[in-house]
C-alpha cells in the first residue's frame, strides 16, 4: 500500500526540515468501500480513533507482501513490480522495529541502517519519499532529520543512518541491529555493499533486515533467495492498483504487458538466462518484435503426458504456422498459441487439441506417440474421426531435437505472436544437456514438433523448382 502525498517540503536549516504533510484523507483510505459503508464505519468511531485510523498500517497493509512473514527469518525480501507498495512495506517494518508502545518508549531496535544505491536515493525515497519514513510516521512519533549527520533521530532515541551502496567502505565500522536495503537489484557494487552491511549487522539478540526491490537478473539477489534464513514475499504492480492512477495501470499494461520488461517491472519476476540455454530471454523478446508472418500452413502439435490425473505432467499443445514462399532459407514460422493444459484426462486434452485445430483452420494435427502409441491416435479419432493426423516418434533426446529449432530462432525466423509466459519459461531452461527446470518440458516438446513439421522436415526433402533453359 502506498501513501501518495505530494512531497511539499522546504528545508529550513542544515539540520532540520519542515514537518511533512499529513497522509491523505480517510476517504482515500476507505476508497474500496461504498460511500454508505464508509460513512457508517466512520460514524462508529470516536474522534481519536478517526485521527489514528490512517496510521494503523497493520489494518491497511496488503496481506500478500506488505506484512512480515510469521516464520523465523533473518532477511525478508520483498519482490514487487513498480508501484506495488514495496517502499511502504520497508518504512512500516522499520517503524515497527524502532517504535515502542508510547513515543518515548524504546522499541525492539535502536540502530538502523538505510541503504540505497546513492545517498540522494536513500534520502528522497526512504526518508522523504511518498512512502518514506517521514510520511508514514504519526506526528508525535516522527523522527527528526539531522542533515549533517545523515540520520533520523526518533523521540525515543533510536537512530537510522543513510548509506550509499556505491560506497561500501562507508559501511565499514558502524554497527546496527536492523537494516533496510532498497532496490538492491540495481546496486552497482552490490556484493561489496551487502557484505559490509552484514558485518555491521551485529547488535542485539536478533538483528534482522528487509530488502525491497524490483527484481533483476542479479547474482546477489539470486543468491539471497536461496539462503535458508531468507523469506520472500512477491506482488505485481496490479496488487496495489487501488492506490495507483488508473491511467498508469492501463498505460503500462498496454505498452509492456506482453514483454520481458513487463514481467520484470510489473509482475516482479526474475528472468535469468541459464548458462548454455538453447533460448535466451533476449532471443525470445526479439521474436515478438519480428514482423507478422504471412501464414500459409498451420499445424497443431501435441506432446501427450504419460499419465493423467492431478499429479500428471502437462499436455503440451502448440499452434504454429509457416510461410513457405521461396527456398527453405526464406521460410518463416509463427507461434500462434500455447494451448497446453494441466491435469487433463486423455479425452480432455484431445478435445482441446481438436478445438484449436478447428478454431485456426489448421492443416494437420501432429502428436508424439512414443508413450501412448496407437492410443494417442485413437483418443483423437474419437473426437474427430476425419481429422488430418500425423503420428511422430522421437528417436533422439529432447535437447537434440530442440537444437535445430533454437537455431531458427537465432536466425530470426520464428516469431511469437504474443507473450507465452509458461512456454517461454520452459524454453529458457532447455540446455544441450537436458531440461533443468522442474517436471517435463511438455510445452517445448510440442513447439519443437510443430516447427519440425512446418520447417525442418519439409526443408530436408525440398527440391528447388527446375528452370527450363531458353
Amino acid at each position: 500500500m502506498q501513501n501518495n502525498n505530494e512531497p511539499a517540503r522546504t528545508e529550513r536549516s542544515e539540520n532540520s526540515i519542515s514537518t511533512p504533510p499529513e497522509p491523505r484523507s480517510l476517504r482515500d483510505f476507505l476508497s474500496g468501500l461504498p460511500a454508505e459503508e464508509a460513512d457508517a464505519l466512520l460514524d462508529t468511531l470516536s474522534p481519536n480513533a478517526v485521527l489514528a485510523l490512517p496510521w494503523l498500517f497493520e489494518h491497511w497493509a496488503l496481506a500478500g507482501h506488505q506484512r512480515p512473514p510469521e516464520s523465523d527469518w533473518t532477511t525478508w525480501i520483498v519482490l514487487g513490480g513498480r508501484g506495488a507498495g514495496k517502499t511502504r512495506a520497508g518504512s512500516e517494518w522499520i517503524r515497527s522495529q524502532v517504535e515502542g508502545a508510547r513515543p518515548s518508549d524504546p522499541g525492539a531496535c535502536s540502530r538502523v541502517a538505510l541503504v540505497a544505491e546513492t545517498l540522494d536515493q536513500a534520502r528522497e525515497v526512504m526518508v522523504f519519499g511518498d512512502s518514506g519514513l517521514m510520511r508514514c510516521t504519526p506526528p508525535d512519533r516522527r523522527p527528526e532529520w539531522q542533515a549533517t549527520r545523515r540520520r533520523l533521530l526518533w523521540p525515543n532515541g533510536a537512530t537510522a543512518q543513510i548509506f550509499s551502496a556505491s560506497d561500501p567502505e562507508a559501511l565499514r565500522g558502524p554497527q546496527f541491529d536492523c537494516a533496510w536495503s532498497d532496490e538492491l537489484a540495481k546496486w552497482k557494487k552490490a556484493e561489496d555493499a551487502w557484505d559490509m552491511l552484514q558485518f555491521g549487522l551485529r547488535l542485539g539478540a536478533r538483528p534482522r533486515q528487509i530488502v525491497t526491490t524490483t527484481p533483476r537478473n542479479n547474482a546477489l539477489l539470486r543468491r539471497l533467495l536461496r539462503e535458508r534464513c531468507a523469506v520472500v514475499t512477491r506482488a505485481p504492480t496490479s496488487a496495489n492498483r487501488m492506490h495507483l492512477a488508473q491511467s498508469f495501470i492501463e498505460g503500462v499494461t498496454q505498452k509492456y504487458g506482453q514483454s520481458r520488461l513487463g514481467r520484470q517491472e510489473l509482475d516482479g519476476e526474475i528472468l535469468a538466462d541459464f548458462d548454455g540455454a538453447l533460448w535466451t530471454w533476449s532471443m525470445l523478446e526479439q521474436s515478438r518484435k519480428l514482423p507478422p508472418v504471412s501464414v500459409g500452413r498451420i499445424v497443431v502439435a501435441v506432446d501427450p503426458p504419460v499419465t493423467s490425473g492431478k499429479y500428471s505432467d502437462d499436455c503440451g499443445i502448440v499452434v504454429a504456422g509457416v510461410s513457405q514462399s521461396g527456398s527453405p532459407s526464406d521460410w518463416a514460422a509463427e507461434i500462434i498459441e500455447d494451448g497446453s493444459v494441466s491435469s487433463a484426462s486423455p479425452k480432455a486434452w484431445a478435445e482441446r487439441a481438436v478445438s484449436l485445430f478447428r478454431r485456426y483452420h489448421a492443416d494437420r494435427l501432429v502428436a508424439e506417440v512414443n508413450q501412448g502409441g496407437d492410443l494417442v491416435a485413437a483418443v483423437i479419432r474419437q473426437i474427430d474421426p476425419l481429422i488430418p493426423f500425423r503420428a511422430v516418434r522421437a528417436h533422439r533426446g529432447k535437447s537434440a531435437r530442440a537444437e535445430p529449432v533454437a537455431a531458427l530462432y537465432e536466425q530470426g525466423r520464428v516469431r511469437h505472436r504474443k507473450l507465452f509466459k509458461l512456454l517461454e519459461d520452459q524454453m529458457t531452461q532447455m540446455t544441450p544437456n537436458g531440461f533443468i527446470g522442474s517436471g517435463s518440458p511438455d510445452r517445448v516438446d510440442a513447439l519443437v514438433w510443430a516447427i519440425t513439421d512446418l520447417m525442418i522436415d519439409p526443408a530436408a526433402t525440398y527440391r528447388a523448382p527446375r528452370v527450363r533453359g531458353l
